[in-house]
């Protein structure tokens, strides 16, 4: 994966140890995106639920179906859940006008929509991981109409 803005930072500092690049949105917008959009562990989890995760709205109507044997495993939870957020991010962003990814001073990734609103998606998507609710495609929806 060519991601410009990491490949230049990293020849400065070195190996990243955790830390996000505020800023970095600004200047590749397009990489960051590519980043956050992985999602590895959601999307396995998915395709082995026979659901197929293709950025698209619809898919976070059967995100929100799947059965939730995830919240058995303390262990997978919270990665399941950052992933969920993610996903929903890149949703967002790929289909919501004027919506992008901003990375806040304390390295959270969040989504900015076109009216400066901001979005903690990470933090949605551990509470759907954990709780079913707020449900991916309803906060969806109700983030599109703005």
């Amino acid at each position: 994966m060519n991601i410009p803005f990491l490949d230049s930072w990293r020849k400065r500092h070195g190996p990243a140890h955790g830390v996000a690049l505020p800023g970095e949105a600004d200047r590749d917008p397009e990489g960051l995106a590519e980043l956050l959009s992985e999602c590895e562990l959601l999307r396995t989890h998915a395709q082995s639920a026979g659901v197929a995760l293709d950025d698209a709205p619809s898919s976070l109507e059967e995100l929100d179906q799947l059965q939730p044997r995830w919240r058995d495993d303390p262990e997978l939870l919270p990665w399941l859940g950052n992933d969920a957020g993610l996903y929903l991010g890149t949703v967002i962003v790929r289909t919501v006008r004027g919506a992008g990814w901003r990375i806040w001073p304390n390295g959270q990734p969040v989504v900015r929509l076109a009216n400066g609103r901001e979005i903690d998606v990470v933090e949605a998507g551990q509470a759907w991981a954990a709780d079913g609710a707020p449900e991916l495609s309803q906060l969806y929806a109700e983030l599109s109409e703005h």
